[in-house]
């Protein structure tokens, strides 16, 4: 199933060459480019305003967008670079890539955590800790899953949920080889200090023995 797509909405930007963006940027606009897809490079503008709001948001460079420009079709890109003002660390241009539905691309994909009522370990009080809400894959632009399930049946106090633990969408693959941890149930926050305590008893026998 296909995630939501953000729109990212755009211009058409008219002149090329330094002039015409340098007065993109008068009017608050970044200018920037289209490529790839076999079709020609089109200079279009992007507010301002708008594009740094994404850019704080963080990971704009593997988010895939629909950009919509008046008077074209809209087209599934993604960032490949953002030029930015050496002294501010303002974007002053971008670089957006084509997408066709068979391109493979590198994505966070979002981890939903289902059957917690079957899940016997938060029953005796533990805690769902999730290490990582999101996981970037890679995926086929054609066919990005919404999200990812992890299935907390039959986990007690102590199993931790790793990336081999889940099934992956078809033609879905993490980008990071190892198996990393997704999430843990651990043990509830008055266990935990009742071990500590122990643990410290434990330390001063063993101190007071030597």
């Amino acid at each position: 199933m296909a995630g939501a797509i953000p729109d990212l909405h755009a211009e058409v930007r008219t002149g090329t060459g330094k002039g015409a963006a340098r007065q993109a940027r008068r009017d608050g606009m970044v200018p920037g480019i289209v490529f790839g897809g076999d079709v020609d490079p089109l200079p279009i503008n992007i507010p301002f305003n708008a594009l740094l709001k994404r850019l704080k948001a963080g990971r704009f460079k593997s988010t895939l967008f629909n950009l919509k420009v008046d008077g074209q079709e809209d087209v599934r890109v993604i960032c490949r670079d953002v030029q930015r003002d050496v002294v501010k660390d303002l974007p002053t241009h971008l670089d957006l890539m084509r997408l066709r539905r068979t391109t493979k691309i590198d994505l966070f994909i979002h981890v939903n955590f289902d059957n917690e009522e079957a899940c016997p370990g938060l029953k005796k009080g533990g805690v769902l800790t999730i290490m990582r809400p999101e996981v970037e894959l890679k995926v086929t632009a054609g066919d990005i899953p919404d999200h990812i399930t992890v299935d907390l049946t039959g986990l007690e106090v102590g199993d931790v949920v790793t990336i081999s633990d889940v099934t992956l969408p078809a033609g879905a693959k993490a980008t990071i080889d190892r198996d990393f941890v997704i999430a843990n149930i651990s043990a509830p926050s008055s266990l935990r200090a009742a071990d500590d305590e122990e643990a410290e008893a434990t330390e001063e026998e063993e101190a007071s023995e030597d």
